[in-house]
């Protein structure tokens, strides 16, 4: 059963809403998409969403931030917010859901991790977060589980993954501290079992599909031209259970034609797998 997850951070749903998310869904049909950047409240997501999508999420406490959801065509088994220690607030930074598949259960998330500013608080409470996201993913990762952890994850692992990366290895979202824990969790480049077994097990399917070249990117400044002369990041992840990933077909980032006819400053990644 081939079923389509997509993967968007939204920056604002009812912005995108308004710029065309909307056309969107309906042009190209996903089974499940998992958002993050929401900024709104339920009401203002069920406003929004046809009534025949599922709607599942998670807001953030500070109202007008963060968030995440998972939209459906069928509905979730079980939601799962619960995230890491008590000592820090990941409100609206992580959902999981259960999904019945072709007879088999598969787990859904969609995480928003912290943007980070280096020495600042900000930064502590991301080495927070990315401390309980290893955490969680060795969990899920276990038994053979069809699992997939998709998101912004604010983190540009390799220096194929972001455009200037030079200019950007003392910047929050590229620090080596930061891509450290994708090496604990896919395997560091030299590592002969990278996205192949190597540490956690899991698999970057970005990289899988897309092999060993600059980008693709999923993300690109609002500043300048970044847009224009495609100076992006890779932020946007399908991370996958080994199982799940040797399901996954036709990798496609929608970048949009013109910087003009975005509905997001993230491209939505979408994935189909036959499970």
């Amino acid at each position: 059963m081939v079923t389509r997850i997509a993967s968007v951070n939204v920056n604002g749903i009812r912005a995108a809403f308004r710029k065309g998310m909307g056309d969107w869904l309906v042009n190209r049909k996903p089974d499940i998409v998992a958002i993050q950047e929401v900024r709104a409240e339920r009401v203002d997501i069920d406003a929004l969403v046809d009534a025949k999508w599922h709607v599942v999420n998670d807001e953030a406490t500070a109202k007008g931030r963060a968030g995440v959801a998972i939209m459906s065509r069928t509905e979730p088994t079980d939601v799962r917010t619960a995230f890491g220690a008590t000592d820090f607030d990941s409100a609206g930074r992580w959902i999981e859901a259960d999904f019945r598949v072709g007879g088999k259960t598969v787990t859904v998330v969609s995480c928003y991790v912290h943007s980070g500013e280096v020495d600042t608080p900000k930064q502590v409470e991301k080495y927070k977060f990315l401390d309980a996201f290893e955490a969680r993913l060795r969990d899920l990762g276990q038994n053979g589980a069809l699992v997939l952890v998709m998101g912004d994850l604010n983190v540009a692992h390799r220096t194929f993954d972001i455009k200037n990366w030079k200019g950007n290895t003392k910047k929050a979202g590229f620090l080596p501290a930061e891509r450290a824990y994708f090496d604990r969790i896919v395997g560091a480049e030299n590592d002969p079992a990278y996205n192949a077994g190597a540490g956690l097990g899991w698999v970057d399917l970005g990289r899988r599909f897309a092999g060993e070249v600059p980008g693709p990117y999923t993300w690109w400044s609002q500043r300048g031209q970044a847009f224009d002369t495609d100076t992006g990041w890779r932020i946007d992840y399908h991370l996958a259970t080994a199982a799940l990933a040797a399901t996954a077909q036709n990798y496609v980032i929608d970048k949009a034609d013109a910087w003009d006819t975005r509905w997001s400053d993230h491209a939505p990644v979408v994935i189909d797998y036959d499970i």
